[in-house]
């Protein structure tokens, strides 16, 4: 059966999602936005600043299912803008050094437009 994962120092589902959905032994997390989850608002900054954020929340929901950062086995990375890329690239690789094992598989795709105007996206799978 499929349990419904949330955290409250993630921002809630801005639609009919839940955060992350537990089905066996894989968690799949929903993609986030640089939602502040106190106000609801979009941060301020460039895309790392929005990254950094969309990292934070994702390790939110993360431990609220009882999983740190390293469970993470994939992740898609959506840009409003791929000329982004290795801004965001570079500070992603902070959360996922290579001291602490393998980097999640991933992809990058750039999108006509994200949600609130976010200038990046991430969602992933994680393994219990």
């Amino acid at each position: 059966m499929n349990q419904a994962i949330s955290s409250p120092h993630a921002p809630k589902a801005i639609g009919p999602y839940s955060q992350a959905i537990r089905a066996g032994q894989l968690l799949f997390l929903s993609g986030q936005i640089a939602l502040d989850p106190t106000s609801g608002q979009l941060v301020e900054g460039d895309v790392t600043a929005q990254t950094r954020r969309v990292m934070d929340n994702l390790a939110a929901v993360l431990k609220a299912a009882g999983l740190p950062l390293a469970a993470v086995v994939r992740t898609t990375i959506f840009l409003a803008d791929m000329s982004d890329f290795a801004k965001v690239n570079e500070f992603y690789a902070t959360y996922f050094p290579a001291a602490a094992g393998p980097a999640p598989a991933r992809a990058t795709v750039q999108v006509a437009q994200l949600p609130r105007g976010a200038r990046v996206e991430i969602d992933a799978i994680a393994s219990y």
